[in-house]
């Protein structure tokens, strides 16, 4: 699902989809109404307290501090963006295509074409501080009719993976741990002290909060109350973008390689670069080449040399990732048939996929809004004031998950009740 693009998506379903004559060479015309929506909401205010409040736990003070600019604070720059000239974003895109990491004939299809892909339109631009289109709060999750494809998604989504990485990292601890620490309530915290499991927590913090940092970026919002459609990056696609021309697609949405980037241009440490990047695949059974390629994608665009800041390493020829920590010491893993492999990329990868349940609440929750609209004096046909009055509103405020729950548990008569709280608010 991380791969297939929106506009095949649109293609193959009966959805409405966003007009495809919506310029994205601007910011969105939707974004001001998104961020007055996702403002008032509680469930996204908790969310976004949450997510700083985890990033406040970080030990490491570059790694929190950065992370915290880029979650709270409403002017943060846009690092990888810095002084970009036309010509400057014009060479990247083109180094891009030669090296095989975006699609040329995308250029066609992608609204405002790859230019508009790779750096679509910030505030601020060309500046030595472009600044975020939209309020980090009021990104959706998403692609519209995808998770979280809502005012203030984002938000939403990160804190369950948050919640996830944290849970998965205690799992490992708890069900590996050593006999001789063993001691205390088996549902009780367990750290590496007391476990000999060593999982480092700021990756396992801080991976989900920038996996996702650039989607106020991606998904803007557009006047009708849908979103930007997204490039795909880190490929070429066709089935040859394995080592050395071999099988495999790691063409992947844009905001997973614009966020590495991100996070490249503010100098975190290669372990986290590498946890990061595998949000969207993990590197293991065969997978290492997409994190490879996404790796070299995002250095291409943040104009960082990977091999010297350590992000990757060249084995007879060919990108590999490297040996971080004490992955050298002793056997040469890649010379063995195998990968320089920490723990913590696959444990951030299982945190990210909970879109097997979203995805369809989004989807169900699409089909399930419509016939309970005009109860509430909202015509589906009127689709900008639809999408902004009701189902972006209902959404932001009670999530596609919730309406799922409600609904196979009593019916539309218990998704009509979620909806009569919300207009006791004065929201609907």
């Amino acid at each position: 699902m991380r791969n297939r693009s929106f506009a095949a998506l649109c293609a193959a379903s009966l959805w409405a989809c966003p007009a495809l004559a919506a310029d994205q060479t601007k910011p969105g015309e939707g974004n001001a109404t998104a961020a007055e929506i996702s403002a008032a909401s509680p469930l996204v205010a908790r969310s976004i307290d949450y997510l700083v409040e985890q990033a406040r736990r970080i030990r490491d003070p570059h790694l929190r501090a950065e992370t915290l600019d880029a979650i709270a604070n409403p002017n943060t720059c846009i690092r990888h963006r810095a002084g970009l000239s036309a010509a400057d974003k014009a060479a990247i895109v083109q180094t891009l295509v030669g090296e095989g990491l975006v699609n040329a004939a995308l250029d066609k299809t992608q609204p405002g074409g790859l230019l508009a892909g790779v750096f679509p339109p910030v505030a601020d631009d060309g500046t030595s501080c472009p600044k975020l289109p939209m309020p980090f709060g009021a990104a959706p999750g998403s692609s519209f009719h995808s998770h979280h494809a809502f005012p203030g998604g984002l938000a939403v989504h990160e804190s369950f993976n948050e919640r996830s990485d944290q849970s998965f990292a205690q799992n490992y601890r708890r069900n590996y741990r050593s006999h001789a620490g063993s001691s205390g309530e088996e549902d009780g915290e367990v750290h590496e002290l007391a476990s000999g499991i060593f999982v480092d927590e700021d990756l396992i913090i801080a991976a989900p909060l920038w996996h996702d940092w650039s989607k106020p970026i991606v998904f803007q919002w557009a006047a009708d109350g849908t979103e930007f459609l997204e490039l795909n990056i880190g490929g070429a696609g066709g089935g040859t973008d394995g080592f050395g021309g071999a099988a495999g697609d790691s063409q992947t949405g844009g905001h997973h390689i614009l966020a590495v980037a991100e996070a490249m241009a503010r100098g975190f440490s290669p372990e986290m670069i590498v946890t990061q990047a595998s949000a969207h695949s993990n590197p293991t059974l065969g997978n290492e080449f997409k994190v490879v390629n996404w790796v070299r994608a995002a250095a291409v665009i943040a104009r960082v040399d990977p091999l010297k800041a350590g992000y990757l390493v060249v084995v007879n020829g060919i990108y590999r990732l490297p040996p971080l920590r004490r992955l050298a010491s002793g056997v040469d893993l890649v010379a063995a048939g195998q990968l320089n492999f920490l723990p913590e990329y696959s444990i951030h990868n299982l945190s990210d996929s909970d879109f097997t349940l979203t995805i369809p609440a989004v989807n169900i929750s699409e089909a399930i809004l419509p016939k309970l609209a005009p109860l509430y004096g909202y015509d589906p046909a009127d689709t900008v004031r639809y999408n902004w009055k009701f189902r972006n509103t209902v959404l932001s405020n009670v999530a596609g998950e919730r309406i799922l729950f409600a609904y196979q548990a009593g019916g539309l008569a218990e998704v009509q009740k979620l909806i009569d709280a919300l207009r006791a608010t004065g929201k609907l």
